[in-house]
């Protein structure tokens, strides 16, 4: 399996069983002179057996196999096996395994902490010593990863509130795209590749995900299954199919390779099949379960958790989900639900266990985009401080709608208007569309996701991602007060303006007024042009306090850029 090849892996066996002798074999004394030749040497032999403690890289996951020693009936429903580790530090976590299939269940770990760590297993079925009080030891060494994942660890909300970080504090701008049904087998494991690759090269870190029940779909349809099948085979999640979510993690995988994370989703939440949503077809104990597994396979790798998509206090208990997640994963990654509104107010119940802010609002061209922002910055305006982003508006070309010009307005005035990030979505991709069946019914599009792959808003918004990681773009704060109502500023007074230009009618070259400039500092201008990267520069601006720009250098939208000196 590609996920794990990457990763330590060990095995834990609960003693030493010495080879079977059938009694009819052997007369009861010589069967004991037998047994008595094999105790006493056993120690000399037990004295070369050299027992290696597995070992991992900080931040990379290291997998331990635990063999049951009796059979289980309904394992993955009745047996919780639950390995609690102790860091060099003495800080303990108590992290889920997850059934395997057969005999096998399985833990993943990862730490930051180099060092010796132990480890002893508690498990509900007290009676297999193959599963309960198992011990064990592991060593994490230092990273040599190039991956950033790696290198500089997961994400987490960073100490301003208002953007990510890597676990280091390295900061993270994050820019997403939506695969809502990227796990499914219409898009083959090297379709999978190819789509990972071109999404790191334009820039893309992190992609959204589901890893359950698929929008605009009923439940358990065959359009689910991977190449492995259904993820489960009962409506309760009850019954699962392992061999799923092996496939699954060799597509998790591949994103994190290529230092993509993913933003793993537990389900679509919005009333599907006779007006009942997901979670109460399911139920709150066979959602609760689905997540524990989520959490067991993927919760030691860089993710971040989407609670689910479209939840709603109006669509079943989501709230008591979000308590049992929190409660579950021992390694806290962000938590963050899709939300079809303010996402302060449509799950309201305890809405403080969230740590960033998704707002979810619809497809309909800049009418879309100019609620999105009114929701954005009411969020922001909003006590605790939480980063917020936009995680589902415009897809580009959806219903042949929302072209790149669009996708370009969209991560600017977000973007400047004090967004942690972006998030992208195209038509044919999301919904892993491939000649001969869309995915999705009734058909928005026949669009597919190798055509969807080549969009150039994805392009054009990865150019402007690059274009503020050359800038401390993690100290910028939106100042409309430098501007018209029209434009959009964002900077550090003294120090960096960043001004978005929308796009305005045919011919017009005009410029526009930027104000409260420091007059004691020099500025370099230049004009960026969002659709190509190109930049036009302007030279010197200084001793003005208001300054009215040149014209622009063609008919279009249009990023201003003013750096000290």
């Amino acid at each position: 399996m590609i996920y794990f090849a990457e990763w330590a892996s060990a095995e834990v066996k609960s003693g030493m069983t010495l080879p079977h002798m059938d009694r009819t074999q052997f007369p009861r004394l010589l069967r004991r002179v037998a047994l008595v030749i094999v105790s006493l040497l056993a120690p000399f032999f037990l004295k070369s057996i050299v027992v290696e403690t597995p070992k991992t890289e900080a931040n990379r996951p290291i997998e331990i196999t635990f063999t049951a020693q009796r059979p289980h009936a309904d394992p993955f429903a009745t047996v919780d096996l639950d390995v609690i580790f102790r860091s060099p530090d003495g800080v303990e976590a108590r992290v889920p395994a997850f059934w395997s299939g057969n005999d096998r269940w399985k833990v993943r770990y990862a730490s930051p902490k180099v060092g010796v760590h132990c480890y002893r297993t508690v498990c509900g079925a007290k009676d297999d010593a193959g599963l309960h009080d198992c011990e064990g030891t592991l060593e994490i060494t230092p990273s040599t990863a190039t991956n950033l994942l790696f290198r500089h660890g997961p994400l987490r909300v960073a100490p301003d509130h208002r953007h990510f970080e890597h676990a280091d504090g390295t900061p993270f701008l994050w820019l997403g795209d939506t695969w809502w049904k990227g796990l499914c087998k219409r898009i083959d494991l090297s379709g999978f590749e190819e789509l990972c690759a071109d999404r790191a090269a334009k820039g893309f870190n992190v992609v959204q995900i589901v890893c359950g029940p698929y929008p605009d779909e009923n439940m358990l349809l065959p359009r689910w299954e991977n190449e492995a099948g259904m993820p489960y085979t009962t409506l309760d999640f009850r019954a699962v199919n392992t061999a799923y979510f092996d496939a699954a993690d060799r597509r998790i995988d591949m994103l994190i390779k290529h230092g993509i994370v993913p933003a793993i989703v537990g389900g679509w939440g919005r009333p599907q099949a006779g007006g009942r949503s997901t979670i109460e077809q399911v139920g709150l104990e066979g959602f609760q379960r689905h997540w524990r597994h989520l959490i067991a396979r993927y919760g030691a790798a860089p993710v971040v958790w989407i609670l689910g998509g479209e939840a709603s206090d109006d669509n079943g208990p989501w709230a008591a989900l979000a308590d049992y997640v929190r409660t579950t994963d021992p390694y806290h990654r962000s938590l963050t639900y899709h939300a079809p509104g303010d996402p302060r107010t449509t799950i309201r119940s305890g809405n403080e266990r969230f740590d960033f802010d998704m707002i979810a609002i619809g497809h309909d061209g800049l009418n879309v985009a100019n609620e999105t922002l009114r929701v954005l910055r009411g969020t922001l305006a909003q006590s605790p401080a939480r980063p917020a982003l936009c995680g589902e508006a415009c897809y580009e070309r959806h219903m042949q709608a929302n072209f790149e010009d669009v996708q370009r307005h969209l991560f600017w005035t977000f973007m400047l208007s004090g967004a942690a990030g972006h998030t992208y979505g195209a038509a044919g991709i999301w919904h892993a569309s491939v000649e001969g069946d869309p995915g999705i019914s009734p058909v928005y599009d026949f669009t597919t996701w190798r055509a969807g792959m080549r969009f150039p808003g994805a392009t054009q918004i990865g150019l402007a991602k690059k274009l503020l990681e050359q800038l401390p773009w993690q100290r910028m704060e939106p100042h409309p007060d430098w501007v018209d109502a029209s434009v959009f500023a964002a900077g550090i007074p003294g120090e960096l303006v960043v001004v978005y230009l929308p796009k305005r009618g045919l011919y017009d070259w005009s410029g526009f007024r930027l104000r409260q400039l420091d007059p004691k500092v020099l500025y370099t201008a230049c004009w960026f042009d969002p659709a190509s990267g190109r930049r036009f520069e302007l030279g010197p601006v200084t001793g003005a306090f208001e300054w009215s720009t040149p014209s622009v250098p063609s008919p279009q939208d249009w990023v201003l850029l003013l750096r000290k000196g």
